[in-house]
């Protein structure tokens, strides 16, 4: 595969890397974790118009679009570990002439990841935090939490939080994917990874399964091998310093495959396609601080180096007609950009 860089911004400690599709194109956003540091909207056929989304406040870990709302997502903003109590929200933001408009949806404190899920016609908005309180930034003694609630039509009214799990300590990891056509999320923590699924109707169950224990820091999945059943790729412990994947075998998942690089802080992973091929997406914040990515050919995992030195703290696939646009969040080089990959 050939990849080309193309450097987009200086962002001070750029976290979040996401997309919104609208008026025929994609639209790149990239914020900051800094108090005060901008997010930025990309777009254009090489991104090269630029947006301010907002300036001020920061501490954005999560961007996610509204299903069946074109111009609209939710945001986690004001996630700061160091301050106490916590200021963590969700935002709604809606474009509309020609300029983002915020309102506050909910305040969740240390909520760190989010997705929405579509199920029946209805988006149910499900949150994590890493923690529900904290003496302090290193402070773990109190697990985390896993929310639901049902998304109403116009998020400025609010919603009306359900705790659907506690005692997840360091809460960290998710990760959003269909199977069978169905949105499915897997959430890591020092408890293992819980796989969870909306109801089958309004009012009815969640079902959460725990499929693996250990102390897990994020996941990704992704059919790497084309057998027809998604593997896991892992980061083990929480900001660790091992990347696994494991696969299915008689029920259970076990481990085929580890990368042999020394790393530290490794925090940013996603199951994708790159060129034509099924492939994990990999970032580590610290020694090389490298970006790479992970392919299986010809019954070998092969890694292809993308670039050292950059240190993604988030990363997002986006999957276009004559090629793939990894956005990454290089925190390490406090960075924006986008690498463009072909066949």
């Amino acid at each position: 595969m050939k990849i080309e860089k193309k450097h987009l911004d200086e962002m001070k400690r750029c976290y979040c890397a996401s997309n919104i599709s609208f008026d025929g194109e994609n639209h790149v956003l990239l914020a900051s974790e800094d108090p005060e540091v901008a997010c930025n909207m990309y777009y254009g056929k090489d991104f090269e118009k630029k947006q301010n989304v907002w300036t001020t406040p920061g501490g954005c870990m999560s961007i996610v679009p509204i299903p069946g709302k074109e111009k609209e997502f939710l945001a986690v903003q004001e996630f700061y570990l160091k301050v106490t109590p916590s200021l963590a929200k969700i935002v709604w933001g809606k474009y509309e002439d020609g300029e983002w408009k915020f309102k506050d949806v909910v305040s969740i404190p240390y909520v760190h990841r989010f997705g929405i899920f579509h199920a029946n016609g209805i988006n149910y908005l499900i949150a994590a935090t890493v923690a529900t309180s904290k003496k302090e930034k290193n402070d773990w003694s109190v697990p985390g939490r896993i929310y639901v609630a049902e998304l109403p039509e116009d998020p400025a009214k609010g919603v009306e939080l359900e705790i659907l799990v506690d005692g997840l300590y360091r809460n960290h990891g998710f990760w959003q994917t269909k199977e069978v056509g169905k949105d499915v999320g897997y959430f890591g923590s020092d408890q293992g990874i819980l796989r969870v699924s909306a109801p089958q109707k309004r009012g009815g169950q969640w079902k959460t399964e725990l499929i693996m224990e250990g102390h897990i820091g994020e996941i990704a999945t992704v059919d790497i091998d084309n057998d027809g059943e998604d593997e896991i790729m892992t980061i083990e412990e929480f900001h660790g310093d091992t990347i696994q994947i494991y696969k299915k075998i008689n029920g259970k998942y076990t481990k085929v495959w580890k990368y042999d690089n020394e790393i530290d802080f490794a925090h940013a992973l996603v199951g994708t396609k790159l060129a034509g091929q099924n492939a994990f997406v990999c970032g580590v914040r610290r020694k090389d601080c490298e970006l790479f990515a992970v392919t299986y050919e010809d019954g070998e995992y092969k890694v292809t180096m993308i670039e050292k030195g950059v240190g993604p703290a988030n990363l997002c696939v986006v999957n276009e007609k004559d090629r793939d646009i990894i956005v990454a969040a290089n925190h390490t080089a406090n960075e924006a950009a986008v690498y463009f990959v072909t066949e």
